[in-house]
């Protein structure tokens, strides 16, 4: 029996499971034939989301974030949501900085990009205004608040995204601003991205055929709504040799569902640590 196989034996049934995520605004996807016009768009950025509770920084999913010292020292005395980024294409990078468990000094390279403010009162304007007056009192630079834009007609918003996606950017975030804070999954909030992506956990690895014989093949991945599929393509020689784990959460990004809800043309993206 090939390493491959005896291993997703050995540990199927312990990441058959969904993982908890902390309680957040989360977006549902763009419709073309909504008119946005008077909600609020903004660059989706691809860091890691990085929730301050006053105490600690946590990601999407409660994992603390071993951010340095001097770091923490410069938030608010109050909650943030936002995105621990540096540039455009450089999540796995981002995600090596963020995420390690012991803090380096490229942590100078991440800055904190809010879009919410949990829990404060009033609407988008009104929470923003708290943060722009601790920061104007401040002048933290490391701490930014994310533009949004007045989407003044259909041709604005497909102008302002068309440009984006054109320099490199994932995506939009499209916000219906009146409305006081919420959480969880809404249509007052939606992304629209080139491609779509999504995340699954590693429940087998398959061994490959061929040149791939005693190297990795293919992933079998299970995603959150219990669609189990394979992942096979987007992987480079080396993370053949070495690829993820069981149980590790791998993102993919794939264009469109088959009939039977699984992702098509799905490509490996990244391991996901957060």
């Amino acid at each position: 029996m090939s390493k491959f196989i005896l291993r997703s034996i050995l540990f199927y049934w312990m990441f058959c499971g969904v993982a908890l995520s902390v309680e957040l605004q989360k977006a549902k996807q763009y419709q073309v034939d909504k008119d946005y016009t008077g909600w609020v768009m903004s660059e989706k950025l691809d860091g890691i989301r990085a929730i301050w509770d006053t105490k600690q920084l946590k990601t999407r999913k409660g994992v603390v974030i071993h951010a340095p010292s001097w770091f923490i020292s410069i938030l608010p005395p109050f909650a943030l949501d936002g995105e621990l980024w540096t540039k455009r294409q450089d999540l796995e990078n981002i995600q090596s900085i963020v995420m390690d468990k012991t803090p380096t000094d490229r942590w100078q390279y991440i800055n904190y990009f809010v879009f919410e403010l949990p829990n404060a009162p009033g609407n988008l304007a009104q929470r923003y205004k708290r943060l722009e007056r601790w920061l104007h009192v401040s002048q933290i630079a490391k701490i930014r608040l994310v533009d949004q834009i007045r989407i003044e007609s259909k041709e604005h918003l497909e102008n302002f995204y068309q440009d984006l996606v054109n320099n490199n950017a994932e995506g939009i975030i499209i916000k219906n601003p009146n409305l006081a804070y919420f959480t969880g999954r809404s249509d007052n909030i939606v992304k629209r991205k080139h491609s779509s992506d999504a995340e699954g956990i590693v429940i087998a690895i398959n061994e490959g055929q061929g040149k791939y014989t005693g190297k990795m093949g293919s992933l079998s991945i299970k995603l959150n709504n219990t669609k189990v599929f394979k992942l096979g393509t987007g992987f480079s020689d080396a993370q053949r040799e070495v690829p993820p784990q069981l149980g590790d959460l791998v993102k993919f990004k794939y264009f469109g569902f088959t009939k039977n809800g699984i992702p098509k043309h799905a490509s490996f993206l990244m391991i996901r640590k957060d």
